[in-house]
């Protein structure tokens, strides 16, 4: 396997789908299901916080969704959890600043796809060194999902990463919806990551097809 192409991690990025089995209130594999159908074009299993399923249920789980996601033919990534990666020869993983260093998954993992979830300048330009594929930045909105997080800052960490001629691929994170997801991507991200608008809609087919036709639109806007 070599490692996945620049241009093709932008393309995969677009409408980066993020759920846990805890994050709907529906059966979670029909929500991945449709979310899929409807054009998330890159999936992380993130099975964390109350109500997250334990070990060998979270294997389990986790199989029933790469399968889902081998259907259609979208990598699957694995949240911070590099073994379970390696057990199911995930397509990647994904990885905060509190978790295990950059460098060191990149030498675990091999070629697979590896994500950094990063706040600042400092932290992109070391994700990048140390192998990253892709960053995370944000949360570019307020958001109810991740309790932890760091303060919202909008898009001026992309605006700034773009500006200082940094390539590497950016999706935006963090209260990102419909209504609100192309600033991001005018600001320099390469697609945008979403639970809750996706997870939580009422028809998360209809809100994946809503998020791939806005995030195509601004991209196309972008470069013309």
């Amino acid at each position: 396997m070599t490692r996945v192409s620049k241009e093709t991690i932008k393309d995969l990025l677009s409408v980066y789908f993020i759920m846990g089995s805890n994050n709907t209130a529906g059966d979670p594999l029909t929500v991945i299901e449709q979310a899929l159908k409807g054009g998330a074009t890159l999936f992380q299993f993130r099975e964390k916080g109350e109500g997250a399923l334990k070990a060998g249920d979270q294997k389990a789980f986790a199989r029933q969704v790469q399968s889902l996601c081998k259907q259609f033919n979208v990598p699957f990534i694995i949240n911070d959890d590099v073994e379970l990666a390696l057990a199911l020869d995930a397509d990647g993983v994904h990885i905060g600043q509190d978790d295990d260093k950059a460098a060191d998954v990149r030498a675990r993992i091999g070629d697979k796809i590896l994500g950094v979830s990063a706040h600042t300048l400092e932290e992109v330009v070391k994700a990048e060194k140390d192998g990253a594929d892709y960053i995370g930045a944000g949360p570019v909105y307020p958001t109810e999902t991740k309790r932890d997080t760091k303060a919202v800052q909008g898009v001026s960490l992309i605006q700034e990463l773009r500006r200082q001629g940094i390539g590497i691929p950016v999706v935006g994170i963090g209260g990102i919806t419909a209504e609100n997801c192309a600033p991001v991507i005018e600001a320099g991200a390469d697609g945008i990551s979403v639970i809750s608008a996706i997870s939580k809609a009422a028809d998360p087919k209809a809100a994946a097809e809503a998020f791939s036709k806005k995030v195509q639109a601004a991209k196309q806007s972008a470069h013309s």
